[in-house]
């Protein structure tokens, strides 16, 4: 059975869908942008910024389901530019320790609303 995890600490989902979806065991986010919470705008700055925000508003909703960043088991990033990989990646390794989740990591043509940066995660309770 599917359950909703959805909170205000996150940007609200912008279109049909869910903020993360609990099945079983598993946790399932939906991608997030660098949106402020607050203001529902982009955070000022390129892409250490937008990163720190997106697991910033993925942080938000495991916690809403009562889980860490710790608790994550898979990443996917969506980057507008793999030139940024390296300074994403720096950003990224603040979030996590060891053992880090499986990843993957691919450039796309373009985000929503223009982001730099989308992080989705799959976590285990």
């Amino acid at each position: 059975m599917k359950k909703v995890i959805s909170t205000t600490k996150a940007p609200a989902a912008i279109g049909p869908y869910s903020q993360a979806i609990q099945v079983g065991n598993l946790v399932y986010t939906s991608g997030q942008i660098p949106i402020d919470p607050a203001t529902g705008n982009f955070v000022e700055g390129g892409i250490k910024e937008q990163t720190r925000q997106s697991l910033t508003n993925v942080q938000a909703i495991l916690e809403e389901a009562g889980l860490t960043m710790g608790n994550v088991i898979k990443t996917t990033v969506f980057m507008a530019d793999m030139a940024d990989f390296a300074d994403m990646n720096a950003v990224y390794a603040e979030f996590f320790a060891e053992p880090y989740p499986a990843r993957s990591a691919v450039a796309v043509k373009t985000l929503p609303k223009g982001a730099l940066v989308e992080i989705e995660v799959v976590a285990e309770l």
